[in-house]
């Protein structure tokens, strides 16, 4: 994978102090911590209904001390951002051309040598949706890493990591369990959220 913001020693811990900064001026509290058995794991990010969950998702990022990247939609890397989203950790994804999104991701996360973790969102677009995409679900099992169930909860202003999940392969009924801990959990457009 790419060098990353979370790769640059001095400014990871000069971001590092003002992300808790803000979180803390802000009223936002940070919830959990990365179990050591998930140091490489696909991290859910749900729910996503506002750009403002990238900022957001990278204070919680410094402030628990991850190693992220995250995907996001190809518009975001167009000239002049692109280098600056892929140092964020950003990973351009083209969903007319996503065939085989979830081998390479999995690839990428058995290749990498130190922590690792993925963030993906299960909804794929901050607009309103019924059904979440798989993906995630998928890398986590191909790349054989858990799923960490983390979060920004606008209504209670606290972001953080919940439980890690190990898929089991019934997909359904692990979708069940997994949407049961994002049920009352609130966007920062929460109608655009189905809690289903």
């Amino acid at each position: 994978m790419h060098h990353t913001i979370f790769d640059t020693p001095i400014v990871n811990t000069l971001l590092r102090a003002v992300s808790r900064a803000v979180l803390r001026v802000t009223g936002w509290k940070v919830e959990g911590k990365l179990d050591a058995a998930a140091a490489k794991s696909v991290l859910i990010a749900a729910p996503h209904t506002s750009n403002w969950d990238l900022p957001y998702t990278l204070m919680l990022a410094f402030a628990l001390r991850l190693r992220v990247y995250w995907m996001g939609k190809h518009s975001l890397f167009r000239w002049p951002f692109g280098p600056l989203m892929r140092w964020l950790g950003g990973i351009p994804v083209n969903r007319s051309q996503a065939g085989n999104l979830v081998a390479l991701s999995a690839a990428a996360m058995r290749a990498a040598t130190g922590p690792m973790q993925l963030i993906v969102p299960p909804e794929g677009t901050r607009g309103r949706t019924r059904h979440w995409k798989t993906g995630f679900y998928f890398i986590a099992q191909q790349a054989g890493v858990p799923i960490v169930l983390a979060f920004v909860d606008y209504g209670r202003k606290v972001g953080g990591l919940g439980p890690v999940f190990e898929p089991t392969g019934d997909l359904e009924s692990d979708m069940v369990a997994i949407k049961a801990f994002y049920a009352p959990i609130q966007g920062k457009n929460a109608d655009q959220f189905d809690r289903g």
